[in-house]
């Protein structure tokens, strides 16, 4: 057997699971499972301690390594699980001498359970200031949708947020690189791209001339015409410049679906989370990438019960849904991550929380069923993701059969389950 690698969190997590595969099968690595943690929320971290401990009870033999956000914020949590062989950090995971390394390791200690001086292979990720594009021959692991990351780590230090100190500074790929993996993925017949990074918005900041994401967002459209689909990933709304503006009014290829780091739709929450937009900030962007794509999906991460958030403070982020006219809503329980500022902040009681967050998905589900209802009639560009699923240009799920995995379909919308569309 060779390498598994089982991914937590993001969808940059999802394009860094393929090269870890890559380099680390290139190593010479055979029965090993490795775990590409996630640190968001304490019920991920959790996750992940819990699939270490199946997996060990399912494959006995084979050798765990944990990698991730988690792994690099609270390396000597996971060294000190017995199932644990190795700890491996966020930028260390992306290099291949890192599995050589590790490879050799597991070579000096055959026998599950030697303790040896390398176990925590974690460097200091906020020492990392250059990133280098990974090629990838394609995402042979029954990934449609390919992924580029053109960014990692971020600048800025949201008051809940532990991630800034799991991935480091921002820092991005040049442009020609990203033109390059994207024009190699087509190649290969992958018909989606997403661009994806922790910060998205914050793209070329550190890069000769200060690029922004929406010149990127152009060159790739221009100098790789064959692309079908282009996604770009969560942005913040409020670093969103004239170019990408430009782009999603004039390009069909840029798919019309937006995610959005909204957080709240509080002033005072937004000012305590050390957010840089206010609630008519959020609404006014909306509306005017309504404008220039009418048909445009909007989609946000809300938190709900972030510290000292009352009931009429809950209660604008709920509103929000509707005035922003969200289709998808990605609602995140406040959880308190050691470290940051929030978690000095007078807590919402556990029990708020979950109802505040049930509420809000309630919202998110009738804002979606209103947006299924709309689509009824409508000849839609579908992505074929797997036998029974597809999505729409505007990433809503369809359901479909017969269709060949990886195609783009016209199909006309005749219905929905209230989850997906169907034809």
């Amino acid at each position: 057997m060779s390498v598994d690698v089982l991914t937590f969190g993001c969808r940059l997590n999802a394009f860094e699971s393929e090269v870890i595969a890559r380099e680390a099968e290139r190593a010479g690595l055979t029965d090993t499972i490795v775990i590409n943690s996630c640190a968001v929320t304490n019920e991920a971290v959790a996750q992940a301690r819990q699939s270490i401990r199946r997996l060990k009870r399912e494959r006995p033999s084979a050798r765990i390594v944990v990698t991730g956000c988690a792994a690099q914020t609270q390396a000597g949590m996971f060294a000190g699980m017995a199932e644990v062989d190795r700890v491996v950090g966020n930028d260390d995971k992306m290099r291949g001498d890192t599995w050589r390394a590790t490879h050799a390791a597991f070579a000096r200690a055959p026998a599950f359970g030697i303790e040896n001086p390398g176990k925590i292979a974690v460097s200091d990720i906020m020492a990392v200031r250059e990133m280098a594009p990974h090629l990838l021959d394609g995402f042979a692991r029954g990934l449609p949708r390919a992924f580029v990351q053109v960014q990692n780590g971020c600048d800025h230090r949201c008051t809940f947020c532990i991630i800034p100190y799991g991935r480091g500074n921002s820092r991005s790929v040049p442009m020609g690189g990203v033109v390059d993996q994207v024009r190699s993925l087509v190649e290969r017949g992958h018909a989606e791209v997403v661009l994806t990074g922790v910060d998205l918005t914050g793209y070329g900041a550190d890069l000769p001339g200060a690029p922004k994401l929406g010149l990127l967002t152009k060159q790739v459209l221009r100098h790789v015409p064959e692309l079908k689909r282009l996604r770009i990933s969560s942005i913040d709304q409020v670093e969103v410049d004239r170019d990408l503006l430009d782009v999603i009014a004039s390009d069909e290829r840029l798919m019309p679906h937006l995610h959005l780091s909204l957080q709240s739709g509080d002033d005072l929450v937004l000012k305590r989370m050390k957010r840089r937009h206010s609630r008519a900030d959020a609404i006014a962007f909306c509306a005017q990438v309504r404008r220039l794509r009418p048909d445009i999906a909007l989609g946000a991460d809300i938190i709900a019960g972030f510290p000292t958030e009352s009931e009429e403070m809950f209660a604008r982020s709920q509103d929000l849904v509707a005035e922003c006219d969200l289709t998808f809503l990605h609602v995140f329980p406040y959880s308190r991550r050691p470290g940051t500022p929030a978690a000095r902040m007078p807590q919402v009681a556990g029990d708020i929380i979950k109802s505040r967050s049930r509420r809000l998905r309630e919202a998110g589900q009738a804002a979606l069923q209103r947006r299924l209802d709309r689509e009824l009639g409508f000849r839609r560009s579908v992505l074929i993701e797997s036998p029974t699923q597809g999505r729409t240009e505007h990433f809503i799920p369809v359901d479909i059969s017969g269709e060949a995995a990886g195609a783009v379909r016209a199909l006309t919308i005749s219905g929905n389950d209230g989850a997906r569309l169907t034809v």
